[in-house]
């Protein structure tokens, strides 16, 4: 899982894609944390992103480095029910406790990737297999 973690960090922007019915979805995420062996990501409870996730936990996320190399981490969303993967999360990104927080009620939902393949792919060439 470090291997995902430090390229998502140098990569910095990386891109999740759902589907709304059978409309695909993409946006740009960079939040993102290795914790207890998984790599987490956050979206907030009241976006589309995460009512597209609860109806269809398939995912997809792209990022790519400037040497050219590119990560593909495809899989199944699970959402984590224990509040301090949400909570280190925050603690990760302060400025999002303004958003994420009792008197806005809106809460911060973390998920990992299941049943995942990941893949670093240069330009040119075969990729490799980070799982």
């Amino acid at each position: 899982m470090s291997k995902i973690n430090d390229f998502l960090t140098e990569a910095g922007v990386f891109f999740l894609a759902t589907a709304d019915g059978d409309q695909p979805k993409l946006r740009p995420l960079g939040a993102h944390m290795e914790m207890d062996g998984k790599v987490l990501f956050g979206v907030g409870d009241f976006k589309d992103v995460y009512r597209q996730m609860v109806a269809n936990p398939k995912v997809e996320i792209v990022a790519a480095k400037q040497d050219g190399h590119w990560l593909r981490y495809t899989g199944k969303a699970v959402f984590e029910t224990d509040e301090k993967y949400a909570n280190a999360m925050l603690d990760g990104a302060p400025h999002l406790r303004s958003i994420y927080n009792e008197e806005t009620g809106k809460k911060m939902m973390v998920f990992h990737i299941e049943d995942a393949t990941a893949v670093d792919i240069p330009v040119m060439g075969a990729g490799e297999s980070l799982l």
